[in-house]
């Protein structure tokens, strides 16, 4: 689910700034063919790391916080919240 989430934040950056694909992935340092699979949801040989750099490239700051649960004695959970711009 976090690479799905990064995924669409990438659609929206590369949609807001109204580039084509071309221009996208030159900039994300891949070719279009590989951003058109990976915006149809075809990211599975793309590592999360990698994803989060390629928004690093449309001005986005990643953060990565860990901190104790809310509740003792439960799971963790891992969340994706993409700041309103």
């Amino acid at each position: 689910m976090l690479k799905a989430n990064i995924v669409a934040e990438l659609h929206r950056s590369i949609k807001d700034r109204g580039l084509t694909q071309v221009k996208a992935a030159k900039l994300m340092g891949i070719s279009q063919p590989d951003l058109s699979h990976l915006l149809r949801g075809d990211f599975e040989d793309y590592s999360a790391e990698r994803l989060m750099k390629m928004l690093t490239v449309f001005e986005q700051d990643v953060e990565i916080v860990v901190k104790p649960h809310r509740r003792a004695g439960e799971v963790g959970r891992i969340m994706f919240r993409p700041t309103a711009v």
